[in-house]
This record gives C-alpha cells, sequence and structure tokens, in this order.
C-alpha cells in the first residue's frame, strides 16, 4: 500500500486553512473533471482530488492524517505505525461506501469508522465518535475500572484543529479481546435541539507485552530451557497474567515444541488455553571448562544434526 500525500494533492501547505482548502478543491475540480477535461489522467486525477478532499475538510479526518507526520513521501510504502491512533476521538462515518473510488490508504486509516449518522433537522441525534484504546493483558483476565484520556479534535475559527483532552472512567469487562469494542451511551457527539448524543465506539488492542502473545482467545509463551532439561525432562515454574504454575516438561523435548494449559487463557464462555512453545537456549563455551564439557559431550553422542543432507 502506497502513502497518500493529500496536501500534495490539493497544492496545499499543510497549514491551511478551511477556506483554502475549498478554493483549492473548486479549481482543481474544474480543472480535473472528466466532463470538460482533455487531459488523459483527468479521471484519476479527479478521484485522488476528491479523496484529499474528504479528508482535509473534515477536521477529525484531518487531525487523524496529520498525525501520521509530515517525514512520508507520496507513493512510498505504507504501514500505520503502532498506536499511530491511540486514544484518538473522531465522528461516524469514515469510509465512504457510496463512492468505492478511494484507495486502500483512505480504507486503512478511516474504514472502521461506521456509525449513526446526523441528519439534517432542527432534532437530530448526534454522530457517534470513535477511538481506540490499548489496555493490559491482565486487564482482559481479571477486568478492570480504569481512566483513559483521549483527545478530541476541535476546529477553530479559521477551520484549523486543535487537540483538546478528554478523560473518561470505563470499565474494562473480563475476557474482552483485541478488536472488540466498547459502547459507550451518550458520550459521543451531542445532538442538535433536543436530540440525544451520539455514543462512543473505543476499540480495543492490547499493549504489547514483553512475554506473551495473544491469539483470538489463546495466549502464547516462550519459555527457554537448557538442553538437559529439554532432554532428561524437568519440572519448572511458568508464569501466566494471573499468576505462575509448575509445569512438567517431558524428556527429548524439542525447540518448538508446545505444551497446552488448559483453560489458561483469555477468559470466555469458551476460555482459550495459553500455550507454552519451548525454545532450548544454549550455553556458551566461554571457558576451559565449558569448552571440556562440548568436549565430551561431542564424544559421547554418535550423533548427526544434518542426516538429510546426507541422502539429497
Amino acid at each position: 500500500m502506497q502513502y497518500k500525500d493529500y496536501y500534495e494533492i490539493m497544492a496545499l501547505a499543510r497549514d491551511a486553512s478551511a477556506a483554502d482548502i475549498k478554493r483549492a478543491y473548486r479549481k482543481l475540480a474544474r480543472k480535473y473533471h472528466p466532463d470538460v477535461s482533455k487531459e488523459d489522467d483527468a479521471e484519476a486525477k479527479f478521484k485522488a482530488l476528491g479523496e484529499a478532499y474528504e479528508v482535509l475538510k473534515d477536521p477529525e479526518k484531518r487531525a487523524a492524517y496529520d498525525q501520521l507526520g509530515a517525514n512520508w513521501q507520496a507513493g512510498q510504502d505504507f504501514k500505520p505505525p503502532p498506536q499511530w491512533d491511540e486514544g484518538f476521538e473522531f465522528k461516524g462515518g469514515g469510509f465512504n461506501q457510496d463512492n468505492p473510488a478511494y484507495s486502500d490508504f483512505f480504507a486503512e486509516l478511516f474504514g472502521q469508522a461506521g456509525g449513526r449518522h446526523a441528519h439534517d433537522s432542527r432534532h437530530s441525534q448526534g454522530q457517534d465518535s470513535h477511538a481506540k484504546i490499548h489496555i493490559d493483558l491482565v486487564d482482559s483476565y481479571t477486568g478492570a475500572t480504569r481512566t483513559i484520556t483521549i483527545s478530541t479534535p476541535t476546529p477553530d475559527a479559521q477551520g484549523r484543529v486543535q487537540l483538546k483532552p478528554r478523560s473518561l472512567n470505563i470499565t474494562i469487562p473480563k475476557g474482552i479481546k483485541p478488536g472488540q469494542h466498547l459502547r459507550l451511551n451518550g458520550q459521543g457527539n451531542p445532538g442538535v435541539g433536543t436530540g440525544s448524543a451520539g455514543d462512543l465506539i473505543l476499540e480495543i488492542a492490547f499493549n504489547p507485552h514483553p512475554w506473551y502473545r495473544v491469539l483470538d482467545t489463546d495466549v502464547y509463551l516462550d519459555v527457554p530451557l537448557a538442553p538437559w532439561e529439554a532432554a532428561l525432562g524437568t519440572t519448572i515454574n511458568v508464569p501466566t497474567p494471573v499468576g505462575s504454575v509448575d509445569l512438567k516438561i517431558p524428556a527429548n523435548s524439542k525447540a518448538g515444541g508446545k505444551l497446552r494449559l488448559k483453560g489458561r487463557g483469555l477468559p470466555a464462555r469458551q476460555p482459550g488455553d495459553l500455550f507454552v512453545v519451548l525454545q532450548i537456549t544454549q550455553p556458551a563455551a566461554d571457558s576451559e571448562t565449558s569448552i571440556a564439557a562440548y568436549r565430551q559431550l561431542e564424544a559421547a553422542f554418535d550423533f548427526n544434526p544434518r542426516p538429510l543432507w546426507e541422502h539429497p
């Protein structure tokens, strides 16, 4: 996927005002409209212009886009930086399904922003807002109450966006998974007239953990073993997100082997499992004693680690 420089597409500076954006769009729309333009690539440029305008005219989308920074180059291979949209609130209705011309880049940034739309009337419900938050793995195991801070884009008189912090107390239900959502009723955008406020929808992600990996409801933990532990078998104490357990390592265990701790993954109606992935760690031959021990091991075994190479 390639990065789209929406400011470059519209020939605008990054500090352009709302009025600047509108003027640039009108000028370029007349220039590239397929019904009047004689340029060969007019249709592609018109579509790119429409996408750029969709983002830059909208204070929330523009603020989210600006979060990526100004160091990206148009056409550069793009993957959103980790947690780039952490705690960032924006209105619903991101990816306009009626306009399939929008790029994969647009969909990657705004494609999950569904939700209700406010109607043009004197009394209408406010739009839903969306934000992504990161929680710790243990919060899913135990449930938790947390105070979070999200940034709400607020346009000034010139249409430029300022980010204002907003703190909320939330309850994290036990067993929630990455990608699931929490809906906070009435915490979205205010309604018009007597219309009720929209909801705030929080997408859940997990903070990276130095030990654990999560796949659906299952949790994976790499466990280092000494060669003799793997060969002879042993019992070791293994950490889990909610305490440690004793685990029996069978004799002749191999690197990459998995041992399952049933029901010790994420809580759920059918709880996930915790998989211990065995890793064999080799001690260094960094002393006369350790070198001699390796020589004795070499002499004790008639062992070829590459048997398949003998008969290709």
